[in-house]
């Protein structure tokens, strides 16, 4: 390539207008907002028929979010949110990048075209080269495509030199191919889209309660007492959440919301489902708002156990279930006399709260039982991220709130099958149990060593330690930490592999050479053969169903994601007792499979063509913990934030825009937030933009530090918010730059995106 192309969107504005917060969420504007995205990429007709199918029993899973579907009844032609059918029209689009569009565009040429402008250009219609020095991509076929792919993974020194990335959309049948693909190779080198979000949960909850996922189900919320949702934003990220929780304040439970930001859709509600709730106030969700200060959380949990504790002391037997502790839990006087430690005095200045605020949520919490609590990014990713779960932990174990209907652990997940993928065994630390399921059904000798997370095998690339990348699926370098060092890292590579159904960043920055392998999306037919197929998905809350697409491939070059791991299978395990291509012929005959291998798929293939799925085992649900190192749930003991603010230093975080589903940006608009037509803003404490001598629409450069280093990042407005004082926000891609590989949390690994220390410098 004759320039090096960008790595990140370019530092360009595109004409900021800034409105009033809205006072509700979703209603009539959201079902016109996802109308209008449906008519611009689809058309009307054809998208209104792919909407009747989206979520529906017989029809296809929402390439979005895992939010689960109602067990029972679901509405007719409103089973999605606003960025459901946003997604749907993104993969359903009328627009193409065939080869005629790659030849016409170079990579330099496309580099300089934002993520937004990008992702608009459409679906991938062909399997796609880019030669070593060459500036064009050009057609390939399959079958060379894959031989090439085979000989270089072929040529190795180890298989350890090679990277299996997985996003969170790929189905069952997809990710147990890939896995057991990556694993005959001879690596466990499955870094996912998990170790960058929702790691900390897993090994927190694994540690805890004995069971990475969560432990209620959709149905728990009409039954709830409490919910807390702490380090989350459902109005844009899950919007369907917010229906779930309209029941719990419908049968009388209360709502407390914890978060830096006031986020609309958690304080006001229109349920587009209900067309007598379109007009009116809509329906009040939050009872009680905390806004904590970034990376305050610890602090503030521990201050809700102190005050708990005081009240228990003083009035044996009134918050604690000692029956419950008794039976199943261990480690609850450490616990407690690691609480004498600390002072409320101390804890507060790192909440950013008073006392009173707080007491009024302890309340809540003490004279309620039956208690969910719900959180997403904002709790994982920082460096005590890990900790942040676990002090969740503590407070359900208190109350007994655990293995009880309407009590428990929600981690809301991201991708739709971001928890199924892990099911299916990517991971890179795989535990000995499967690996010997694997070795007894497949014959073949499974490596034990631990392969390489998201970071870890960034800093392989780095180090030319990794020579080759394979992605099936997500938009890698987009969403990755540390921009300019990851992008280092896959140049450094001799070749790059993306499977994708839309042209995305990642395909811009490649190693020596790079291909794009087009896949079928969720909305589309898959036949193999003369033999439709369907596959299969697990939702958040351990659910797992089918998903049958209606549409017809936008183009005739496209394979599914399990045959082109059996391509990748047949040109490169020469000595694979393994029959592939059998296995894709019938995904019946993958399920089978899956069922031999991993627990709780017994009677797989008959199970999922019941309507509706099938839950999976779930221990913590059971009010089972014995497959903790104690046999019991464990209380913990966990430390607050140690961060230290120098004089004009802020902690920031990023977050997404209500147009933007993870790196996919569907428009320029962050309706709830009141910024519209503009990604590169700031987000400030009005007080903290007087301070710093700034005004609001300053144009600035914000520059994070970390061990004695500098990253920067120009060109962003200035937006006066409702945050706390010296936090500030600022929406990823565009601000991963600022992100440093090395901040990450402890044990998870996960990347520290919502504890970025930044300076901020007018232009």
């Amino acid at each position: 390539m004759s320039k090096n192309p960008k790595e990140q969107p370019p530092e360009k504005l595109t004409g900021i207008k800034l409105i009033e917060v809205p006072k509700t969420s979703v209603g009539v504007k959201a079902i016109a907002s996802a109308l209008t995205h449906i008519k611009n990429e689809v058309g009307v007709r054809k998208g209104i028929q792919l909407l009747s199918k989206l979520n529906q029993r017989d029809g296809f899973d929402c390439p979005g979010c895992a939010w689960p579907d109602p067990d029972d009844k679901r509405a007719f032609l409103a089973e999605y949110c606003e960025n459901g059918a946003k997604a749907v029209a993104e993969e359903a689009t009328k627009n193409k990048v065939s080869p005629m569009f790659f030849s016409t565009h170079s990579v330099q040429e496309l580099s300089e075209l934002s993520d937004y402008e990008i992702g608009k250009s459409g679906r991938i219609t062909h399997p796609m080269y880019l030669a070593e020095g060459s500036t064009h991509y050009q057609e390939i076929s399959w079958d060379n495509a894959f031989q090439m792919i085979g000989e270089e993974l072929n040529s190795l020194n180890s298989p350890d030199e090679a990277i299996f990335y997985t996003s969170g959309r790929t189905s069952n049948e997809a990710a147990f191919l890939y896995q057991l693909f990556v694993r005959q190779f001879g690596t466990n080198n499955l870094p996912d889209c998990s170790n960058m979000c929702h790691e900390s949960s897993g090994v927190a909850l694994s540690q805890t309660l004995g069971i990475g996922k969560g432990s209620v189900t959709l149905d728990d919320f009409n039954h709830t007492d409490l919910v807390i949702v702490i380090g989350q934003n459902p109005g844009t990220n899950h919007p369907r959440m917010l229906a779930a929780l309209g029941e719990t304040k419908k049968n009388g439970g209360k709502i407390i919301t914890i978060n830096p930001l006031p986020e609309v859709g958690l304080m006001n509600f229109k349920d587009p489902q209900n067309p007598l709730k379109w007009i009116g106030s809509g329906q009040e969700l939050t009872d009680e708002f905390l806004q904590v200060k970034i990376n305050g959380d610890v602090a503030l949990l521990k201050i809700i156990l102190k005050l708990m504790k005081e009240k228990e002391d003083a009035e044996p037997n009134s918050v604690f279930n000692h029956q419950f502790i008794k039976q199943k839990t261990a480690g609850l006087d450490k616990l407690l006399k690691d609480l004498d430690t600390y002072s409320i005095e101390e804890l507060l200045p790192q909440t950013g709260l008073t006392i009173e605020q707080i007491k009024k949520t302890t309340e809540l919490i003490i004279n309620n039982d039956k208690i969910i609590i719900c959180w997403a990014m904002g709790l994982t990713q920082h460096k005590n991220g890990v900790d942040n779960i676990r002090e969740v932990v503590n407070i359900l174990l208190l109350k007994g709130s655990i293995g009880k209907k309407g009590a428990g652990t929600c981690p809301v997940r991201g991708h739709s099958n971001v928890q199924g993928d892990r099911t299916m065994g990517i991971w890179e630390r795989p535990k000995p149990a499967f690996l010997d399921s694997l070795e007894k059904e497949f014959n073949f000798k499974a490596p034990r060593k631990h392969g390489y997370d998201v970071v870890e095998a960034i800093e392989a690339m780095h180090q030319n330690k990794a020579k080759v990348f394979f992605g099936m699926g997500g938009n890698f370098i987009s969403a990755t930490p540390d921009t300019k060092f990851t992008a280092k890292a896959l140049i450094n590579c001799n070749l790059t592999v993306q499977v994708s159904t839309k042209l995305n960043r990642s395909h811009l920055i490649t190693g020596k050479k790079a291909l794009i392998l087009p896949c079928l999306g969720r909305t589309e037919k898959d036949f193999q053969g003369k033999n439709e197929q369907f596959v299969s998905v697990e939702n958040s809350m351990g659910v797992v169903h089918q998903s049958k697409g209606t549409l017809h491939p936008c183009s005739s070059k496209l394979l599914s994601e399990p045959a082109i791991v059996v391509g990748l299978a047949n040109a490169t395990l020469i000595k694979s007792t393994t029959n592939w291509s059998k296995l894709v012929s019938n995904y019946d005959l993958i399920r089978d499979k899956i069922e031999a291998t991993i627990p709780g798929f017994k009677d797989y293939n008959k199970r999922i063509r019941i309507k509706g799925g099938f839950y999976l085992p779930n221990n913590a649900r059971d009010n089972n913990f014995t497959p903790t190192k104690t046999g019991k749930a464990n209380f913990s003991l966990n430390k607050p934030s140690e961060i230290q603010l120098e004089k004009n230093q802020f902690i920031m975080m990023t977050i997404r825009t209500h147009d933007q589903y993870n790196t996919t940006i569907y428009g320029l608009d962050d309706r709830y937030r009141g910024i519209l037509n503009e990604r590169r803003v700031v987000m400030m404490n009005p007080n903290d933009i007087e301070l710093a001598g700034l005004k609001k629409l300053d144009l600035v450069d914000l520059t994070s530090h970390f061990n004695n280093e500098e990253r920067v990042a120009k060109g962003f407005l200035v937006v006066s918010y409702d945050i706390p004082k010296q936090c500030a926000a600022s929406y990823f891609p565009e601000a991963n730059v600022l992100v440093p590989l090395k901040s990450k949390a402890d044990i998870s690994n996960t990347p520290a995106s919502k504890t970025v220390i930044i300076s901020i410098k007018k232009q």
